[in-house]
Order: structure tokens, then sequence, then C-alpha cells
């Protein structure tokens, strides 16, 4: 097969045939085809696109070039969530409990933050002594007994993804819809649950900022899931303001039980509003009576208990997490408000870049963070603010230069003569 004649024929764009896309990505993994070669043929798939015959035997091949994992010994239904990244975002910490208080199995691989989106493995390291590297076999026990568990993606997964977004990062190709897609479902269908739900970020704090795209993405997603045979929920989510009041690691821990344990605020309204939709899908039921089977479990307390059992099991220190020594930053700085109306958040892209100048987030790889730092939105969207009323507060294990942050702390939230609120479900 001629490695060039390939190239370009997806640089014409013509349609390319199952064997034609199996031995680029073999020949690539296998190192019997050079990066800068690969490189063409991301560009073309850039520029020209992939159908979805040619994007379901791409994925299917990344899926092929590792190991799966076999659900089936775990009674009961499999659900896995999934979203693009965000600020703030700590939904899967709260939705998964939800879900698996509901009677759901719950198994889910997640990833670590990497520039101004925090991953919910950095989270849950944040909780002394808690171990996100789990063995397959105390994975699926895990989930078996507690109906819950959260681990690191395996290297075993999908290794053609992490070899190919590695060039796609450093080629300018990482925006592809069609690589997106394969790169977010190979993973999810290798990991064998029943169900992918998965939350498609939309706005200033998404690597998915313009809801056309990301319509187009969530359209490709859900083609996988119904060509892999697989139940494929999809909603795409507001993200130009941060999910909650908590932006960072620890504090988002502490958020995330204060929700599970019943704690009303526009965070919980949505994760319940999510919860509920996907139930409404699933069960094939009417939105008010899962809006009331969601009520009904938070208001039993199994949530609060699931997490808590999840961490028990994975190592992580009860009493720490409960106390109020869990959080204690050396240092906090504070903003007021500069005026008297009403205060809406914005520009979330911004406090990711912030959280990341306090040590909260990470530039690299491998580069260590500071689970101490971040920032508390000290009001919720909407609210009528005084002049002079704190408004933000600060964190972090090191002296805070508020000068450094002073131009872009004034570019997260505008203060309104109205109230301005943003709808957080855009499908």
């Amino acid at each position: 097969m001629n490695l060039f004649e390939i190239i370009e024929k997806k640089a014409q764009k013509q349609r390319l045939n199952e064997e034609e896309i199996s031995f680029m990505i073999n020949g690539f993994q296998s190192g019997l085809i050079s990066d800068y070669q690969f490189s063409a043929f991301l560009m073309a798939i850039l520029i020209n696109g992939l159908d979805d015959e040619e994007l379901f035997y791409f994925t299917r091949e990344i899926i092929a070039s590792g190991k799966t994992i076999n659900l089936s010994k775990i009674s009961g239904t499999k659900i896995d969530k999934h979203s693009t990244g965000g600020v703030g975002d700590k939904i899967s910490l709260i939705i998964g409990p939800i879900f698996a208080a509901l009677g759901y199995k719950v198994a889910k691989m997640s990833g670590r933050g990497l520039g101004f989106t925090g991953g919910t493995i950095d989270k849950l390291e944040s909780i002394p002594g808690f171990r996100t590297q789990l063995t397959e076999a105390s994975f699926l026990e895990q989930v078996q007994k507690i109906g819950l568990a959260i681990t690191a993606q395996s290297k075993a997964l999908v290794p053609a993804d992490k070899k190919i977004y590695a060039l796609r990062d450093v080629t300018g190709t990482v925006s592809s819809i069609p690589l997106i897609a394969s790169s977010i479902m190979s993973k999810k269908i290798a990991t064998g649950a029943d169900i992918i739900v998965i939350d498609v970020k939309c706005g200033s704090g998404a690597f998915m900022n313009d809801l056309s795209k990301a319509k187009k993405l969530a359209n490709k997603i859900k083609m996988l899931g119904k060509k892999f045979g697989k139940k494929t929920i999809v909603k795409i989510t507001n993200m130009e303001a941060p999910l909650g009041k908590m932006v960072g690691n620890k504090n988002e821990i502490i958020e995330s039980l204060s929700i599970l344990q019943g704690s009303q605020s526009q965070l919980s309204e949505f994760a319940n509003e999510l919860v509920a939709q996907t139930l409404s899908e699933i069960e094939k039921i009417k939105i008010e009576k899962a809006r009331q089977k969601v009520a009904n479990i938070i208001e039993s307390g199994k949530p609060s208990e699931i997490f808590l059992k999840m961490v028990a099991a994975q190592g992580g220190n009860l009493t720490t997490i409960q106390s109020s020594n869990f959080w204690i930053p050396a240092y906090k700085e504070q903003i007021f408000a500069p005026q008297s109306g009403y205060i809406k958040w914005e520009n979330a892209l911004i406090f990711g870049k912030i959280v990341a100048i306090l040590g909260g987030g990470r530039t690299k790889l491998n580069q260590k963070i500071d689970y101490e730092a971040g920032i508390c939105l000290e009001v919720e969207n909407g609210t009528y603010i005084q002049e002079d009323q704190l408004i933000l507060s600060l964190y972090s294990s090191n002296t805070i230069d508020l000068k450094k942050i002073e131009t872009l702390i004034s570019k997260t939230f505008s203060i309104k003569p109205e109230p301005e609120f943003q709808k957080m479900f855009l499908s």
C-alpha cells in the first residue's frame, strides 16, 4: 500500500477505505510511518474531514491499538461520563455518586488538568492518601461493591490515540472535530460502559467556544456511539463562567461534597438537572419524574455516603477530608466590588489562567501543582452586590502578587444594572 497515495487521496477530498485507514494508524503506531508523514495526513483530515464511515474505521483502529476493559462481570447497568473540559468543572465528582446511588455502576477513567482546565484526577489526588492508580482487578471489584470507582487513564488503553494526540498538539491539528470525536469515543468505548454520557462544554472556558462547532462535535459523538452499539447521551453546556463557587483542587472537593450533602446552589441545580435529563433519556420517563428521583436520592444522603466510601476504598483520609484542616492555604487576597449592581461572572478562561498563576494548574504534563491554590467566587452569578462588598478570594501556598494579576481579575466580571443569567444547557 502506498503511503503517499493515501495522503494525496485525502488531500484531494477523496474517501479512504478501511484498509487505507488501518495502514496509516498501524504504520504510525509501529514507527513505519514517520511523524512528518503522519502530520501531513492529519492536516489533510483537518482540512477535508472524515465522513461517518471513515471516522468509524479510524476510531475502531484506535481502540484496537490497545487493550479494552471487560465490564460484563459487573452486575447492573454500567455508565461512564466524560466532560470535554472546563474551569471549575467538578461535575464528575458530583454526578458519579448520584448515579451510583440511583443503582447504576459508574466505572470512570479520568485525566489530569493541562492548561486552563482542571483535571478530576488532580482534584482527587489533593485528598491525602487517595490512590488514582488502580489495578484493573481492584477497579472492577470496587465498582461492583460500591458502585463507583474513578481511576487515572491506563496507558494500555488506546495507545495510538495518545501518540496521535501528542503529534496533533504540535502540528496545529487539535481543532479537527472528527479527530476530537474519535479521541473521546475511542477511550470511552474501550472502557466498556453500557451507557456513555458526554458533556460537551462550550464557551470561553472550554476548548470548544463556538456553538455551531460544538453541535457538530456532538453529532459526531452520537454517530460513533450508535455505530459501536453504545447508548450515548450528549449534552452541550455553557462554560462562559466557572462551574460553582470554587476553582482549584482541594476547594473543589469541599464544594462537591457539600453539594452531595444537599447544599443548594446554581451548581447543584445544574448537576441535578444533568442527571435528571440523562435519566429521562435512559429510563424513558418524564423529566418531572426524573427530577423527583434525583431530589429524593440527594435527600436520602446516599450520594455523599458513596463518595466517602469511594474515598476510603481508594486510600483517602476520611478524617482529614471532613475536617476544617483539609484546606488551609497559607496566603489569601480579597477582591471587593468597585460599584453596586448585579454581578456577572464571565471569561471562565481567565479564571483558569489565574488559578495556574497561583500554582493550582499546570502548563507541562508532569508539573507539580499546589493543591491549596484556588479561587472562591463569594457571590453567585446574578447576585445584587454593594460597592466594596467582598466578591472574590484568592488562595495559594505562596505569596500572591495582586499587581501581577489585577488586569486579569478585572476581566472576570462585570457589574450590570439588571441581573443577567446564563443558559446552562445549550442543546
